[in-house]
């Protein structure tokens, strides 16, 4: 059995399926996948969790899967979160240093970052991410990395990402009353990015659009920094729905002939295709021409990239500056809808790939999981990893010791108390990363619940 401190957990809470995703380095840095397990997810709708009790059940389900195949027992995952109340805004702000004579250290960057926590959001809304996208010190513009400069005033353009403080807690609380510890949550659209983009893409400027069963998520990089996020509240259910409808048959039915037949390109079908459903309980079966299948698709299709597209322009991706050299990457479930790369790049007019998992994978990895649609398992996966790489196995082991501290002696997550971001600061632990402040803040933000 491979020691604990060597292996991490991703789950993917997603709107049709639920993915447990266990997973270590091999010597060659790549990921070696120990065990998966999925489940159909119940009681989410549009990455929104909306039934506890079947999203709990579902997640244990996964997790129970992932175990037996693997031999490992999970204690802790990273999380991924997404859904319809996912917002980014972007907000500049700045501090005067008391001492200009002193280089910019750390210290700096994190009194910037947390006074854009102190934020005042919409009711019922939570900041969930800062991202720092470039800096200005005194009057020096468009400086990536401040520290160990001099200067008086610090000053930072931010993307901030904003969710819904109730959909953020009741994914914390389901996968706690899983009997599962929470290492870290981060957005699933950042999570798809790590698993399928290159660097030199994120450099170039590219669009990940990760097309899920409840949302489309989208994530735009440039000069290898996230400038954009967005959330659109539609996905593969949407399209299966449409099926559903324009072809009178049952929801089951209508999901297999959008992943056997379905297309995005209806002229690519003959007037003389067709296929017979078996009818109910003894009615005649139903015969669908593939023509008028592909037509259902391709509406909804389009209306979905439009949308996306809509958001890329928002970004600024026509001006010079924010040119999107290396074009669109598709992934998620919904990226193997046959033709659809075709279509995207007929409705934008810009590069398009689609986008799979399976650069970080070892080699001898199952064919499945290269699968477009556990890019972002394999990416939640990726970064719990990294988690452990930077602040190192004894950190991990001491935030699950006393998190089953806390457990064992009957408390919840809720009751632990945390360093306060000055202790952290002041202490020797490395350099904490923008995911690693968020899951310190998200702990946070879950002890004072309830």
């Amino acid at each position: 059995m491979i020691e604990q401190k060597n292996i991490s957990v991703g789950l993917d809470i997603g709107t049709t399926k639920i993915v447990a995703m266990i997973g270590c380095k091999n010597e060659f840095g790549k990921l070696e996948i120990l065990g998966i397990g999925k489940a159909k997810s119940m009681g989410v709708k549009r990455g929104v969790v909306n039934n506890i009790t079947q999203t709990i059940q579902s997640i244990q389900q996964a997790v129970e899967e992932a175990e037996s195949v693997s031999g490992q027992k999970i204690e802790d995952v990273v999380v991924g979160i997404a859904g319809q109340h996912i917002r980014s805004l972007h907000h500049s702000d700045y501090i005067t240093r008391e001492d200009a004579d002193k280089v910019i250290e750390e210290v700096d960057i994190d009194e910037l970052i947390s006074q854009v926590h102190k934020l005042v959001m919409l009711p019922g809304e939570e900041i969930i991410h800062v991202l720092p996208q470039d800096f200005k010190v005194d009057s020096q513009e468009q400086i990536k990395e401040p520290i160990g400069m001099y200067g008086g005033r610090l000053e930072a353009n931010f993307h901030v990402v904003v969710g819904q403080v109730s959909s953020i807690k009741n994914i914390g609380r389901c996968v706690k009353s899983a009997g599962l510890d929470l290492s870290e949550i981060t957005l699933e659209p950042l999570a798809s990015a790590a698993a399928v983009l290159s660097q030199e893409e994120k450099e170039a400027g590219v669009a990940l659009i990760d097309i899920g069963g409840g949302t489309t998520d989208l994530a735009i990089f440039k000069d290898g920094i996230i400038r954009h996020t967005a959330v659109i509240p539609f996905g593969g259910n949407v399209i299966t729905e449409d099926i559903k409808e324009g072809c009178s048959i049952i929801e089951k039915q209508a999901e297999l002939l959008k992943i056997k037949f379905g297309s995005a390109w209806p002229g690519e079908n003959k007037e003389n295709e067709i296929v017979s459903i078996p009818g109910l309980r003894g009615r005649e079966p139903k015969e669908i021409t593939l023509k008028n299948l592909s037509r259902i698709i391709h509406a909804r299709v389009t209306e979905i990239i439009e949308q996306v597209y809509l958001e890329i322009k928002n970004y600024g991706h026509e001006t010079q500056k924010g040119k999107l050299i290396a074009g669109i990457v598709l992934t998620g479930g919904g990226a193997q809808v046959k033709h659809l790369k075709q279509l995207v790049e007929y409705i934008t007019g810009m590069d398009t790939r689609i986008g799979y998992p399976n650069e970080h994978l070892a080699g001898d990895s199952d064919e499945g999981l290269s699968s477009p649609s556990f890019a972002t398992a394999v990416g939640l996966l990726m970064e719990g990893l990294s988690k452990q790489e930077k602040f190192g196995p004894t950190a991990t082991a001491q935030e699950s010791a006393s998190d089953s501290t806390s457990a064992s002696s009957g408390e919840t997550l809720e009751e632990t108390p945390l360093a306060s971001d000055e202790e952290a600061a002041t202490s020797s632990k490395p350099k904490k990363s923008v995911f690693q402040h968020f899951s310190d803040r998200f702990r946070e933000f879950l002890d004072n619940a309830e």
